[in-house]
């Protein structure tokens, strides 16, 4: 099999990378820390996102829904001498699920799941429901249809069954603000209303869905939806919930669980099928999974710390940065069309 086979150069497509700069960062030191060759391969739609800037191969692409995005992919894979493909867009997603096979068809592995589990983690309300079928704690949920406005006990949340975690997602204090926000918000989903902390876990699975590691951070601050301050925490049970959850998908590659504690008990709410950049926070707690990902890749042994093996208390807080392009770099990078 693959993993028996060793290979002395892994390479690697990250598909809308957008702004995920530091993840890439990760990898690069993963190459350097194996002593692995490999190009890192990344595509986006913009000629101006910054992870392009981190590649050693950019391209630009289609949108994830265009007809052309597959074969632009296939053709890129093939070019590229790709072994893994991680999406890094939600909107990726679903269309790299359905298309395996075609991508497959190239020699590449993919770190996505089928599209039934792409399916349950890209809508809210079926996410609550994978969560109920494994007796895990969740907020109580409900349709529109399914309320009186009259009758809630209020504060609520309201936010879409699909979509990104920040956006069209409102505490709801009263009757009045629930009909408006009912209209408002697309698809909507109405959520008891949990007032935190935030806990966010990564399941790092390999592309054969093996659990290789666990790691949960305390959400202390946001910014536009990514993770601004957090602090590694560790409990035992909630390691235990999400590796249940892993399997239940079934997970194929990294996995994002989120919670929102309640009187200390951690109640399930999202869940993403890829990396999401709260991982870093993970990564330099001692869980380096873009170094173990790669090396299963490369066919090399990988030594794995025990579940739940790494530094607690190790707070992040996250900042900006820029590139700057000159008018020629930037015709350039907008010359990377396939």
């Amino acid at each position: 099999s693959m993993t028996q086979q060793t290979r002395s150069t892994v390479n690697v497509l990250f598909t809308g990378a957008g702004y995920r700069v530091e993840l890439l960062w990760a990898f690069r030191q993963a190459y350097q820390s194996l002593a692995l060759a490999g190009s890192i391969i990344v595509t986006d739609l913009d000629p101006l996102a910054p992870a392009l800037q981190l590649a050693d191969r950019p391209y630009l692409v289609p949108q994830p829904t265009d007809p052309e995005y597959i074969p632009a992919l296939v053709e890129i894979c093939r070019r590229e001498r790709v072994d893994l493909v991680f999406p890094l867009s939600d909107a990726d997603l679903p269309v790299l699920a359905r298309q395996r096979a075609a991508l497959e068809a190239t020699g590449v592995r993919l770190a996505v799941a089928s599209p039934e589990a792409v399916a349950v983690t890209a809508d809210k309300w079926l996410t609550a429901e994978l969560f109920k079928s494994l007796e895990l704690a969740t907020p109580r949920s409900w349709l529109p249809a399914q309320l009186d406005p009259a009758q809630v006990d209020y504060p609520v949340f309201i936010k879409p069954r699909q979509g990104d975690a920040a956006r069209h997602t409102f505490k709801v204090n009263n009757a009045g603000e629930l009909d408006f926000f009912s209209r408002y918000v697309p698809q909507p989903l109405i959520q008891e209303y949990l007032p935190g902390p935030v806990i966010t876990t990564d399941v790092i699975c390999d592309l054969s869905g093996e659990v290789l590691a666990v790691v949960s951070h305390r959400r202390l601050e946001t910014r536009g939806g990514e993770l601004a301050k957090g602090v590694t925490v560790s409990d035992p049970a909630l390691t235990a919930a999400c590796i249940r959850v892993a399997q239940a998908l079934p997970a194929v590659g990294p996995i994002t669980v989120q919670s929102i504690l309640k009187d200390g008990v951690p109640h399930f709410t999202g869940l993403k099928a890829r990396w999401r950049e709260g991982v870093l926070l993970g990564i330099a707690a001692g869980v380096d999974a873009p170094a173990w990902l790669l090396a299963r890749a490369a066919g090399r042994p990988v030594e794995l710390p025990p579940l739940g093996g790494y530094q607690p208390g190790l707070f992040v807080s996250r900042f900006a940065d820029s590139f700057f392009l000159t008018q020629a770099d930037y015709e350039r990078m907008a010359g990377h069309r396939l």
